[in-house]
C-alpha cells in the first residue's frame, strides 16, 4: 500500500496535486500525484512502501488546503463483478490494514460519481456484515479507531483504504451535510456555517460561539453571515454600504454602519468575532485581518480570500505566508486553518484564533 487518495472540489486538482506534493516533499516521502481534470480526486504514489501510511500520520490534515479528504490505499481495483463486489474488496485488505471502527463507502464530488451513492448506502449494510466477519471491522462501530474508506469511481472501480480518527475529516465524503435556512437571507450564510463546523470543535462551541458575544461582519450586505452570528444569539456591528435584510435589523440584534469595511473601526474593544466576505484582492483582506489582530480589535477571525482565475495554489500560499510574518513580526500568538470549503467556490476561506489574550489598549 503506497499510495494516498485525496478527495477536492472538482476542478481544484492542480491545486490538491500541487499541495500534496509539496507536503510530501517536506517530510522527505517521495512519490508523484495523478490527477485528471474534473475528477474530484488526487492520487498521489510514493515511491517507498509503507509511506502512505506516514503521510496520513504525519501530515497534519487540517493544514490541507484544498483537501477534503485523505485515506492511504492500494491500486484501484477494477472490474468488480456485478454478483458478487465484496469478495474482491475483502481480498485487497492485507495485513498492512488496522482493524477499523467505521465504514464510510463513498464517491468523488462529481454529478457521475454521486448517481452511485444510492448504490453506495445499500452496498453498505453487507459489505460491513462481511467486513465484521472477516475480522477488518470491530463488532461495534468506535469512532476512536481508523476508518476503512470505499471510494467507488465507477460500478465496477473502487479505491479501498483507511484514515485514521485524529488525523482526518469527520465528515462523509469530507462534507458537511448542512440545509440553507429558509429565513437566510442568502445562500452565502452556508459558507460561515460550514467555517465553524470545520474549524471549531463542536465541544468549544459553548465557548467560542456563545450567546451575548459582539461580532463584526465585514461586507455584511445583504446578511447572509450576520444571519449566522444573530442565530447564535450574537450581537453584531454589520459594516456595508447596501442594504440589510429588514428580517435581522428587526431582531435587535444587528447594528448597521454604512462604512467601508477597510475603513471602519470599533468604538469599543469588546469585540470576539470579526468575519469578512468581501470581494477584495485576497492580500488586501489578509492584510486587514491580519491588523485587527494585532490591535486586539478581535479574538477570532474567519474571512474568505477571493482566488485569481491563474495561479491559485501560489496566491494562496503567498497570502497566508505574508500573513503569518506580519503576525509574528508584531508578536501575535495565533492558530491559523485555512480550507477550500464544500460551500466555496472561487475562494478559500480561512481561521485565525489569537492565542494570547494582550491588548495594546
Amino acid at each position: 500500500m503506497n499510495q494516498v487518495l485525496l478527495y477536492c472540489r472538482p476542478g481544484f486538482e492542480k491545486e490538491c496535486a500541487g499541495e500534496v506534493q509539496d507536503k510530501a516533499n517536506t517530510l522527505e516521502l517521495f512519490g508523484f500525484p495523478r490527477a485528471k481534470n474534473n475528477s474530484g480526486y488526487v492520487l498521489f504514489e510514493f515511491y517507498q512502501a509503507g509511506d502512505a501510511d506516514k503521510f496520513i500520520k504525519l501530515q497534519p490534515f487540517s493544514q490541507l488546503i484544498f483537501a477534503r479528504q485523505m485515506f492511504a490505499t492500494s491500486a484501484m481495483l477494477t472490474g468488480l463483478p456485478v454478483e458478487d463486489r465484496i469478495t474482491p474488496i475483502l481480498e485487497t485488505i492485507g495485513e498492512e490494514f488496522p482493524i477499523c471502527g467505521d465504514l464510510r463507502i463513498e464517491t468523488p464530488d462529481t454529478n457521475e460519481a454521486k448517481e452511485l451513492l444510492k448504490f453506495c448506502r445499500k452496498f453498505t449494510v453487507p459489505l460491513r456484515q462481511a467486513m465484521r466477519k472477516r475480522n477488518v471491522l470491530y463488532v461495534k462501530d468506535n469512532h476512536k479507531k481508523p476508518v476503512l474508506h470505499v471510494c467507488f469511481i465507477a460500478s465496477g472501480c473502487c479505491f479501498v483504504g483507511y484514515s485514521y480518527p485524529q488525523n482526518n475529516s469527520q465528515f462523509f465524503m469530507g462534507i458537511p451535510r448542512l440545509k440553507f435556512p429558509s429565513d437566510a437571507p442568502s445562500r452565502s450564510t452556508l459558507k460561515l456555517e460550514e467555517a465553524f463546523h470545520v474549524f471549531i470543535p463542536r465541544e468549544e462551541w459553548d465557548e467560542r460561539l456563545a450567546p451575548g458575544m459582539w461580532s463584526v461582519d465585514l461586507g455584511a450586505c445583504p446578511g447572509g453571515w450576520t444571519y449566522q452570528l444573530v442565530k447564535r444569539s450574537m450581537f453584531v456591528h454589520a459594516i456595508d454600504n447596501g442594504t440589510m435584510a429588514q428580517s435581522l435589523m428587526d431582531t435587535g440584534q444587528v447594528k448597521y454602519h454604512a462604512v467601508d469595511g477597510f475603513k471602519y473601526e470599533p468604538a469599543r474593544k469588546n469585540i470576539t468575532w470579526i468575519v469578512c466576505d468581501m470581494i477584495e484582492k485576497p492580500a488586501r483582506v489578509a492584510h486587514l485581518m491580519g491588523e485587527w489582530l494585532i490591535k486586539a480589535w478581535a479574538k477570532e477571525a474567519i474571512f474568505n480570500l477571493k482566488l485569481p482565475m491563474k495561479g491559485r495554489y501560489d496566491e494562496v500560499l503567498q497570502d497566508i505566508e505574508n500573513l503569518k510574518v506580519l503576525l509574528i513580526k508584531n508578536g501575535v500568538k495565533f492558530k491559523l486553518q485555512a480550507k477550500h470549503l464544500y460551500h466555496d467556490r472561487e475562494e478559500i476561506t480561512v481561521h485565525i484564533q489569537r492565542l494570547d489574550n494582550r491588548s495594546p489598549y
